[in-house]
């Protein structure tokens, strides 16, 4: 889905003013919660777009920018105690700093900014398997990708498959699930890299995350792209789907959702999918109200326009 530069900058200006939509998805039964509430702001599909878009740009001109983004992440986390910063994949390609640097610059400035997660992206494929190791070792934070077997090649040491975060007793599992390769990347950059079937891994994901780890709550960090008309699975799809996960960030499309999609499975629980665009021109935010009885989600997204 795209949108207008005039109908995203109608919609930005409202959003950026601090516009919040607020909502409940499920009752929470933790038992260790005083007051833990969290901020998830997550980005997707940035593109190696470290400055901000031209004054003359044809679409976004003057918006986005790392520096600008570092500035918001610096604001949100002086006013909010637990906060996790996090990416659904394509930090790779798109401009001249990845012709030049091939991912190295983004991702130090990630980790400068303390990302928590990322997934993995076709697009971090583009400089082959040692190209991505090689840029991989600036990244002080995991990058997730469940459904990619990676044994015995150049990713296995910077490739993880979940992670767990915990604020103050409540615990947090994200996992990741990248795209299927075949017809995507080419076969002499994904080398060894061999694609398991998303479904199949989310279900595991979450019966790891949910009955081992005990989580109370579950992240998918997706590059499988939010919706196809075809038979390409997607994060309508793995939302309907598979129960357990609360949270798509999703990428891979492009897609501006200026709202949470909210799709009920086949045993009526409910997941959110959302999804900022590309290019680090939207911030999303995601606040977790939590208490002993509730879960509110109250979600807005940024626009990053220097001002």
């Amino acid at each position: 889905m795209r949108i207008s530069r005039k109908e995203f900058l109608k919609q930005a200006a409202l959003f950026s003013a601090g516009s919040m939509l607020p909502f409940t998805l499920s009752a929470f039964s933790g038992s260790k919660i005083e007051n833990p509430d969290i901020t998830i702001l997550y980005t997707n599909d940035t593109h190696a777009r470290l400055d901000p878009f031209p004054s003359n740009a044809k679409e976004f001109a003057g918006l986005g920018g790392i520096a600008r983004r570092a500035s918001l992440v610096k604001k949100v986390r002086a006013n909010q105690k637990n906060v996790l910063l996090l990416d659904a994949g394509d930090v790779f390609q798109g401009t001249p700093w990845f012709d030049v640097y091939g991912g190295k610059v983004d991702l130090k400035l990630m980790t400068e900014m303390r990302y928590d997660a990322m997934a993995i992206g076709n697009h971090e494929f583009d400089r082959g398997l040692e190209g991505f190791a090689e840029a991989a070792q600036k990244a002080g934070f995991p990058m997730l990708a469940s459904n990619y077997m990676v044994r015995e090649t150049p990713m296995n040491p910077f490739v993880q498959r979940q992670i767990i975060k915990e604020f103050d007793g409540f615990k947090i599992g994200i996992f990741g699930l990248g795209i299927r390769l075949q017809g995507v990347v080419d076969p002499a950059l994904h080398g060894d890299v061999r694609y398991m079937d998303a479904e199949r891994t989310a279900r595991r994901m979450v019966e790891s995350l949910r009955n081992f780890h005990r989580c109370d709550y579950v992240i998918c960090l997706s590059h499988l792209g939010y919706q196809y008309a075809d038979d390409r699975f997607d994060d309508v799809k793995l939302a309907s789907s598979v129960e357990g996960i609360d949270l798509i960030i999703g990428g891979h499309t492009h897609t501006f959702l200026d709202d949470p999609v909210i799709i009920n499975n086949s045993e009526g629980k409910a997941t959110m999918i959302t999804q900022m665009g590309h290019s680090g021109v939207r911030v999303g935010r995601l606040d977790l109200k939590l208490s002993e009885a509730n879960m509110n989600h109250n979600f807005r997204y940024y626009t990053i326009d220097g001002k």
